[in-house]
C-alpha cells in the first residue's frame, strides 16, 4: 500500500512540475524577444511533451508510448536543426543586404563628389 501511494504521489508531482514548465515555456514562445529564443522554447516544449509521454507510459504500463516519445524526440531535433538553418540563412541574407546597401551608398557618394569637381 505504501509503495502504490508513493508511486501515485511521484506521478502527480511529475505531472505538476511538467505542467508548470509547460506554461512557462509557452510564455517564452509568445514573449520571446528574438526568433532564436522562440526556437529554443519550442525545442523545450518537445522535451516537456516527451516527459509527459514518459510519465503516462510509466503510469499506464504501455511500452508503445516510449516508442512515440522517441519518434517525437527525433522529429523535434530535426525541426530545431531546420529552424537553426533558417535563422542562419536569414542573418546571412541580411548581412549581404547591408553590404550591398553600403556599397551603393559609397558609390553614390563618390559619384556626387565627382560631379562637384
Amino acid at each position: 500500500m505504501m509503495a502504490a501511494t508513493l508511486f501515485n504521489f511521484a506521478v502527480w508531482l511529475g505531472l505538476a512540475i511538467l505542467s508548470v514548465a509547460f506554461l512557462l515555456t509557452v510564455y517564452r514562445v509568445v514573449k520571446g524577444p528574438t526568433l532564436a529564443d522562440r526556437v529554443v522554447a519550442l525545442d523545450m516544449l518537445v522535451g516537456i511533451v516527451i516527459g509527459f509521454i514518459a510519465i503516462i507510459a510509466v503510469k499506464t504500463g504501455f511500452t508503445l508510448y516510449i516508442d512515440i516519445a522517441i519518434a517525437l524526440g527525433l522529429v523535434g531535433f530535426l525541426a530545431t536543426v531546420a529552424f537553426a538553418r533558417f535563422i542562419l540563412s536569414r542573418q546571412t541574407a541580411d548581412e549581404e543586404g547591408d553590404k550591398a546597401d553600403g556599397a551603393r551608398a559609397e558609390t553614390a557618394s563618390h559619384t556626387d563628389t565627382r560631379r562637384v569637381r
